[in-house]
């Protein structure tokens, strides 16, 4: 299998190389009676066969390439359009012609590659089809699909629906490549004698020339010989000049990358300083939101404290209010006692008034008629009616004396109460009045706390600002680098590419200044979306759309070119191949 798989790889790269040597020397699009196109389907034919697996059926065994090819159209959905008209092809009947189909219409569209690049490597579904050593499964196969890249630049046009692809015969023409030694062979040889024979000529001439015609040889020699001589003064000056425009380039490239590193180390001290001020103000804001966190605590104890004193305080009033009412209900009360007792004094006055009186009367009318007995007796009883007069006029004194003491002692004391009404009330005003200016001051610390938190989310805002700000600077030092590495790489060559591939070059070499968008898609330019200028025609383009390598006259290392000059490139190779 190893040997099967080298000499497939061999014959693959022959008839490759033939394939595009002969393509681009026939000079026109191809069609399915090219001889080394139809060996090319052989070979391939051949290597898609090696180490596929054998199916059993109702008919015996079945050996088809369609499994596998046919799973392209479910890796790459542009691969479906091909599947869908191989399908629809009415004279295919079996698996291997549609294979065969499937191969031209691929190559006609350019992607033959890019579809068997995408089946080598799903290993885990070609294993369904293939042996283990197959060549869609090694090292081979994908150096046959990069083979394969090569063939882009051919245009074949073929006719598929009315050959008979089911019945052909797949055999390799190994003559080919045998016959192109004895054809080399025999061209040298040929070669070999126009030489003699333009030699034998030439000596012919010098032998019938006359001096006449060796003096207008020697003056036309030396005519173009002056000729090139300021040619070559010409091409030394714009050297020169080329040199002088690379070295003003690479001037301004350093100077660019210069403003750049100090532009950056701007920025970078900016953004330290930015760094410190802020450190410095959250140091600040977080002492100060300290400071305003621990004084609404201690107001928020005062004030609570003060809440307490003044429950206190409504309380100890509506004591006192309640003592005074009492106290003048007692005053009214005794009040009402002392004018009682001094009614009955003027009673017991009056009283007393009247039985002396009577007593008078009575005696005035006994006394010619009682002894002296009775007078004494008398006498002894108003006496004794007197003097508890007496004692009931200076108890009734005592107890009116000690009454109006306790009247004054309340007046006292509700005088004094009044008073610490009074200075309660004042307490009380004063302390609301502190209530109030607490709760301003509450209020203003709440205030602040709302503009430290505004403070803190401005700062995380600042924080976003300088990591964004990290990263464009981090990007624009890359793309400054990567400017002057290809700046410095491809601006040398720029006139020299355009003036060598064409003398007529009448196209100037657009600065980058001067493009902002791209001009095949006029998308805009900016640091992901990167400036490129095609070597040939010297506009610029996005990636994109130049992202295309053709090796040109001037330069044998492929360079960049826009699709526009890479289509037209190979159109104009594949016309005039010389």
């Amino acid at each position: 299998m190893a040997m099967e798989r080298t000499n497939l790889l061999n014959m693959a790269k022959l008839s490759i190389k033939g394939l595009i040597e002969s393509a681009l020397s026939f000079g026109r699009t191809l069609d399915s009676d090219y001889p080394p196109l139809q060996q090319f389907f052989v070979v391939m034919e051949h290597c898609l066969k090696h180490g596929l697996k054998v199916k059993k059926s109702f008919l015996g065994y079945n050996k088809s390439l369609w499994g596998p090819l046919e799973l392209v159209e479910k890796l790459c959905p542009e691969a479906a359009e091909i599947s869908a008209s191989v399908r629809d092809l009415p004279g295919l009947k079996t698996p291997l012609g549609r294979a065969r189909a499937w191969l031209r219409l691929a190559l006609m569209q350019k992607r033959l590659a890019d579809y068997l690049r995408l089946l080598i490597t799903r290993k885990d579904l070609l294993s369904d089809f293939y042996e283990t050593s197959a060549l869609m499964l090694e090292e081979e196969g994908a150096v046959i699909v990069g083979l394969l890249v090569g063939l882009n630049v051919i245009d074949a046009n073929l006719c598929v629906k009315g050959e008979d692809l089911d019945s052909q015969v797949g055999v390799i023409d190994f003559s080919m490549y045998l016959k192109n030694d004895i054809d080399d062979y025999r061209s040298e040889e040929s070669q070999i004698a126009s030489i003699l024979d333009q030699k034998n000529y030439v000596e012919e001439l010098n032998r019938h020339s006359t001096v006449h015609g060796l003096q207008g040889r020697v003056d036309s020699l030396e005519k173009s010989n002056s000729k090139l001589i300021e040619e070559l003064a010409i091409a030394k000056n714009n050297i020169i000049k080329l040199q002088e425009e690379n070295q003003q380039l690479r001037s301004e490239n350093n100077l660019i990358l210069l403003k750049a590193q100090q532009h950056l180390e701007v920025t970078q001290g900016d953004v330290s300083l930015e760094r410190d001020t802020y450190k410095q103000s959250r140091q600040g804001l977080d002492e100060m939101y300290n400071e305003a966190r621990r004084q609404l605590k201690e107001e928020c104890q005062l004030r609570q404290d003060v809440e307490n004193e003044l429950v206190v305080q409504v309380s100890m009033k509506q004591e006192m209010e309640l003592a005074m009412k009492l106290l003048e209900k007692d005053i009214h009360e005794k009040q009402d006692t002392l004018i009682g007792l001094r009614q009955q004094l003027d009673e017991v006055k009056a009283i007393n008034v009247e039985m002396y009186q009577k007593m008078q009367v009575k005696a005035r009318f006994l006394l010619p008629y009682l002894p002296n007995i009775l007078l004494q007796e008398a006498e002894r009883h108003r006496t004794s009616a007197e003097e508890g007069t007496r004692r009931f006029k200076l108890d009734f004194a005592n107890k009116a004396d000690s009454l109006q003491r306790q009247i004054e002692h309340k007046e006292k004391l509700l005088q004094q109460l009044e008073t610490d009404l009074k200075i309660e009330r004042e307490w009380r005003q004063t302390l609301q009045n502190d209530l109030h200016r607490e709760k301003d001051t509450v209020a203003q610390l709440g205030t602040e706390a709302l503009q430290i938190n505004g403070l803190k989310k401005e700062f995380h805002r600042l924080q976003d600002e300088n990591i964004q700000l990290k990263n464009i600077c981090e990007d624009q030092e890359q793309a400054l680098e990567e400017l002057g590495s290809k700046l410095s790489e491809y601006v040398p060559l720029k006139h020299h590419f355009c003036t060598s591939f064409n003398p007529s070059f009448k196209h100037v070499w657009l600065k980058d200044k001067d493009a902002t968008h791209c001009k095949m898609c006029e998308k805009e330019f900016s640091i992901s979306r990167r400036k490129h200028h095609c070597r040939n025609c010297g506009e610029i383009f996005c990636n994109s759309c130049s992202d295309n390598e053709l090796p040109l006259p001037a330069s044998p290392k492929p360079v960049r070119v826009c699709d526009t000059c890479h289509a037209l490139l190979l159109q104009r190779c594949s016309s005039n191949p010389t």
